[in-house]
């Protein structure tokens, strides 16, 4: 039977979905709150990973040791990295990878984890494919991509900080978690898709553009999310 994970960083990326699942039970481990339950007719745990890649980490291993999930889905907000991905939009990962590990000494490329044997980790081409398909059902008068999306442990709000991301790695999105969820499906063999709203530019208007349109990029992203879960 599936099981899907959900994970966002805040409490605002899952408040909207938490808010409607039926709730069966809650486990508290490593301070987070799984709620586990029914979220539309789907068998789903709900969790509140919080901010950066080491917590992100620590709450997607939880969910497939204690939980035995058999997809995961990471929902949340995001930078946008082009031009024409605006606020509000969705990118839907086709890989994501972690643009803050340089390993170049011993002759890895940028960005790659020594030993891993893949600079990027691929998303489950379903999954990707169904969240683009329901957000353009649910989410219509926003655009929908697909792209690599990139993470590291920090909040990128710098011009050239911005470029050279652009330029090391191609990604359509930054933020600070993805990857790290990405690395941990990877390596228990759980599909996965990485689901972000963009609510910023992720350059030097991003401290002002990120407070205002956070909440509605994260319920952009609530709301497919729900949307797909039967289909899974």
């Amino acid at each position: 039977m599936k099981k899907i994970g959900i994970i966002g960083a805040m409490e605002l990326e899952v408040e909207e979905l938490k808010g409607k699942m039926v709730i069966r039970r809650r486990v508290e481990k490593a301070s987070m709150e799984f709620l586990e339950g029914k979220l539309n007719n789907t068998e789903v745990v709900i969790v509140r990973s919080g901010i950066g890649k080491v917590n992100a980490a620590i709450c997607a291993q939880i969910l497939c040791d204690c939980f035995k999930v058999t997809h995961i889905i990471n929902t949340g907000v995001a930078g946008s990295l082009k031009n024409e991905i605006n606020i509000g939009d969705i990118v839907v990962s086709t890989d994501a990878l972690h643009h803050d590990v340089d390993v170049r000494v011993f002759g890895y490329p940028l960005g790659e984890v020594p030993q891993m044997g893949c600079l990027a980790f691929p998303a489950d081409e379903r999954l990707t494919q169904l969240a683009v398909s329901s957000c353009k059902e649910v989410n219509p008068e926003i655009a929908a991509y697909k792209g690599r999306i990139v993470s590291g442990d920090q909040f990128v709000s710098d011009k050239q900080v911005k470029e050279e991301i652009v330029s090391n790695f191609q990604g359509f999105c930054v933020e600070m978690e993805g990857a790290s969820i990405a690395h941990a499906a990877y390596l228990n063999h759980v599909p996965f898709v990485i689901i972000r709203a963009i609510s910023d530019k992720a350059d030097d208007s991003a401290k002002m553009d990120y407070p205002s349109f956070e909440k509605a990029a994260a319920a952009h992203s609530a709301k497919l999310v729900e949307h797909m879960l039967p289909a899974i």
